[in-house]
């Protein structure tokens, strides 16, 4: 039987459910010529694997919802759908203290049902797929719950904020349009009252998150989009600067595998070495980057972020020098 065929079978024992007919496995198997015990999985699957709240009725010989606000999906979900989100439980289980992963647990445990999915137990999934994350600032999952829903509500935001900068807590009144995902840790872009433009909070930052009942209009993307792209890194809403490295031939053949930035541009030299071009709106991460290659790497431009990381390295040499520690 095809899948459409399945779909039409349990739309049809939803719709009969709904009008309080009391549909069993023998009207089923009446109204699509098919065998009572092929009604009867159909039925079962209903229950188990669409979590349908099929409950039977012995007096009037058949099924009933305990739950009338039941929606059956519209379409069973594929192979690829379902291993997509039960990956991402796995890449998003240390993500804000697992608030979202555990919604996705509870929704992957409905998928994999009694017998598995595919032919893998929720078990061989765990033990088969796994992710990491490292130098990343874990939110707190009250924080990451309050954020989303004044986001989703279009609701102000207030809160504490602490910058590793200055180190001099701030109260914020903010206007959330933006939850981002960045290498583990998570931000908000917002329109800040206190100082009248776009900026970026890192959720780890915020203690004492309220949200508030006065509400704001959404502004449209084109007016923060520019704190969440263009240059390289998180750093954003800058005139871009082009970067051009040049790593050795040792190390080349590692940054042929990597992504820098989604508009670089690769050069490849004669000895083996290549070039990588891709903007930056700030050198602050860049220039981490770049240490963290030691002598695999030179900045051939601009000037500003090649004299900036020869100090970096400069300071590097007099640590060592001094012994100062």
């Amino acid at each position: 039987m095809g899948e459409n065929q399945k779909l039409v079978q349990y739309q049809w024992f939803d719709q009969q459910v709904k009008a309080g007919r009391y549909p069993n496995a023998t009207t089923l198997a009446q109204q699509f010529e098919v065998v009572t015990k092929t009604a009867q999985r159909a039925i079962d699957y209903m229950r188990d694997q669409l979590n349908a709240p099929l409950q039977y009725n012995s007096t009037r010989k058949g099924y009933f919802y305990t739950d009338n606000t039941f929606v059956l999906p519209a379409s069973e979900p594929t192979q690829e759908e379902m291993l997509a989100i039960l990956l991402a439980q796995n890449i998003l289980a240390n993500s804000a203290q697992g608030v979202i992963s555990q919604q996705i647990k509870s929704f992957g445990r409905k998928l994999f049902g009694k017998n598995g999915l595919f032919g893998v137990t929720e078990k061989r999934f765990r033990e088969a797929f796994s992710s990491s994350w490292n130098e990343y600032a874990p939110a707190q999952g009250q924080v990451f719950k309050t954020v989303m829903k004044a986001l989703i509500e279009n609701r102000l935001l207030t809160f504490i904020y602490t910058s590793p900068r200055d180190q001099q807590p701030k109260e914020r009144t903010v206007e959330p349009h933006h939850l981002q995902h960045y290498m583990g840790s998570w931000g908000v872009i917002a329109f800040c009252h206190l100082r009248g433009e776009w900026r970026s909070f890192m959720l780890s930052r915020m203690r004492d998150v309220e949200m508030k009942s006065d509400t704001f209009v959404p502004k449209p993307r084109s007016q923060w989009k520019n704190q969440m792209e263009g240059g390289f890194g998180i750093f954003q809403g800058g005139q871009l600067i082009l970067v051009r490295l040049h790593f050795n031939p040792f190390r080349a053949p590692w940054i042929r595998e990597q992504i820098w930035h989604k508009d670089q541009q690769i050069e490849e030299l004669n000895d083996g070495s290549l070039i990588l071009s891709f903007p930056v709106c700030q050198f602050h991460e860049v220039k981490m980057r770049i240490l963290q290659y030691g002598g695999d790497v030179v900045v051939l431009e601009p000037e500003k972020l090649k004299q900036e990381v020869l100090e970096g390295a400069r300071v590097i040499c007099r640590n060592y020098d001094e012994n100062i520690f």
